[in-house]
C-alpha cells in the first residue's frame, strides 16, 4: 500500500551558506557526495560528446539534421526506460549496486560508438548507451537524496548536479584538443573512446560508498512483511496525481535543456559562422554560467524553496533564449549572453533531485524518481529531432526557441501544481 508524502517539515538549518552541508558531513556522507558528483560529471561528459560532434557526423556520414537529431532522441528515449527500470531495481536490490552497473553500461557503449562504421550503427550504440545514462541519474539521485539530512538536501544534491557542467566542460576541452591535433574523421572517434573512462569510477564506488540507512531499513521491512514494491505501484491511487504531474514537470525541465544544448554548438557554427575550435570559447563561457547556475540553484532551493527556484529560472531561461536566438546581436554579445543562458537553462535542474526525492515514499522512491525524470527525458527527447526537422524550413535559432519556450511553459505549470517540499523529512516506510 502506498502512503502519501505528507511528512512533517524539518526545522531549517541555522547555517544557510552554500557549503554548510559539506562542513557538517560525516566521512561516509562525503565519500558518497564525491562518488555521485564524479558519476554525474562523467555521465554529462559522455552525453555531451555527441552534441559537440554532431556537425562532424552530419558531414562524415552524409545525414541530414533531422536524422542526426534522432540519435539524441534515441539516447533519451532509451534513458526513459533505463531510468525507470534502474530505479525499480534500486528499490529492490540497492542504490549503490545499480549505480555501479549503470556506469559500466554507458562507459562500454561509449567505447562502442568509437568503432561504428555507419550512422545506423551509431544510432543503435547511442540508444544502448541511453539505458545506462538514464539509470545512472535514477540510482545516483535517490542515493544522494537519502544520504543527506533534510535541511541540507537541496544544497548537497544540487551541488552534485553541478558535476554535469564539469563533465560538459571536459567534453569541450577534449573537442578543442583532439580536433586541433587530429583530422576530424579521427577526432570524433577518439572523443567517444574517451567516454569509456567513467568505468574506472566503479572501483571507488565499490570500496567507499555505502547504501543509505533509510533504504536498507525499508528493504528489511519489505522482506519481513513480504510486501515488496511493484513496478506499477507508482500509479496507485494515492500517488498517481503526483507521478503524472512530476512526469510533466520533468518533460518541461528536460525538454528545455536538450532543446538548447543539443543544437547550440551547431547553431554557433552554421548560423553564427564560428569555427569548431573558435566556438570553444563561447561554449566555455556558457558552461561557466551553467556551473554557477547549478550552485546558485542549489542554494536557492534550500533558502527560498523548490518552487521559487523553478519559477524564477524558467522565466529567466525563456527571456535569455529569446534574445540569444532572435535578437540581431553581435558575436561579442552572443559570447557574453552565453553566461546567463547557461546559468538559467541549467540552474533549475539542481533542484530536481531533491524535489523528486521528497515527493515520493521510500519504498517506491527509486522507481518513481527514475520514471518521472527519465520519462521527462524520453518525451523531451522528441525536441532535438523536431528541431532538426523544423530547421529545414525555419532558421535553426528560431526552431530552438520555439521548442525551448514550450518546454519551459510545462516546467512553470508543473512547479505551480506540485507542492513545495523544502525540508520534508524522509521515512523508511
Amino acid at each position: 500500500m502506498v502512503s502519501t508524502t505528507s511528512q512533517p517539515v524539518a526545522v531549517a538549518a541555522a547555517d544557510t551558506g552554500l557549503t554548510a552541508f559539506y562542513r557538517d558531513m560525516t566521512p561516509p556522507e562525503r565519500r558518497t557526495f564525491w562518488g555521485c558528483a564524479a558519476g554525474w560529471a562523467l555521465d554529462g561528459m559522455d552525453f555531451m560528446i555527441y552534441p559537440l560532434v554532431i556537425g562532424t557526423i552530419i558531414q562524415q556520414m552524409g545525414v541530414d539534421r533531422g536524422s542526426a537529431g534522432l540519435a539524441v532522441t534515441a539516447t533519451l528515449l532509451a534513458s526513459a526506460v533505463g531510468g525507470w527500470l534502474t530505479g525499480y531495481l534500486a528499490d529492490r536490490v540497492g542504490r549503490v549496486r545499480m549505480l555501479q552497473f549503470t556506469i559500466l553500461w554507458f562507459s562500454f557503449f561509449s567505447l562502442v560508438c568509437a568503432f561504428v562504421q555507419n550512422f545506423e550503427q551509431l544510432l543503435i550504440a547511442r540508444a544502448l548507451l541511453g539505458f545506462g545514462f538514464g539509470g545512472e541519474w535514477a540510482a545516483g539521485a535517490v542515493l544522494m537524496g537519502e544520504a543527506i539530512r533534510a535541511q541540507y538536501r537541496g544544497r548537497a544534491v544540487g551541488s552534485v548536479q553541478s558535476g554535469w557542467a564539469i563533465g560538459w566542460g571536459l567534453a569541450v576541452l577534449m573537442q578543442a584538443v583532439l580536433f586541433s591535433l587530429l583530422p576530424s574523421d579521427q577526432a570524433w572517434r577518439w572523443m567517444f573512446a574517451a567516454g569509456a573512462l567513467p568505468a574506472l569510477l566503479v572501483f571507488y564506488l565499490r570500496r567507499h560508498v555505502q547504501e543509505p540507512a533509510i533504504a536498507a531499513e525499508s528493504r528489511k521491512l519489505q522482506e519481513a512483511s513480504g510486501d515488496r514494491p511493484r513496478i506499477w505501484e507508482i500509479f496507485a491511487p494515492g500517488v498517481l496525481r503526483t507521478t503524472l504531474l512530476a512526469a510533466m514537470f520533468g518533460t518541461g525541465a528536460q525538454g528545455g535543456y536538450y532543446a538548447v544544448t543539443t543544437w547550440l554548438p551547431t547553431y554557433l557554427q552554421v548560423e553564427r559562422k564560428i569555427s569548431i575550435v573558435s566556438s570553444t570559447g563561447y561554449l566555455a563561457f556558457l558552461i561557466l554560467g551553467s556551473f554557477l547556475g547549478y550552485l546558485a540553484g542549489a542554494w536557492i532551493s534550500d533558502r527560498f524553496g523548490r518552487r521559487a527556484l523553478f519559477l524564477g529560472f524558467a522565466v529567466g531561461a525563456i527571456l535569455t533564449v529569446l534574445v540569444y536566438t532572435q535578437a540581431p546581436i553581435s558575436d561579442g554579445f552572443v559570447w557574453l549572453l552565453g553566461f546567463p543562458l547557461g546559468f538559467f537553462a541549467s540552474g533549475y535542474l539542481s533542484g530536481i533531485g531533491a524535489f523528486f526525492t521528497e515527493l515520493f515514499p521510500t519504498r517506491i522512491r527509486g522507481s518513481a524518481q527514475g520514471f518521472c525524470y527519465n520519462v521527462g527525458r524520453g518525451l523531451g527527447a522528441l525536441f532535438p529531432t523536431l528541431i532538426g526537422y523544423l530547421s529545414a524550413s525555419l532558421p535553426l535559432g528560431t526552431a530552438i526557441a520555439v521548442f525551448a519556450i514550450g518546454a519551459y511553459a510545462l516546467l512553470l505549470l508543473g512547479a505551480l501544481l506540485l507542492p513545495e517540499t523544502r525540508g520534508r523529512v524522509l521515512h523508511a516506510a
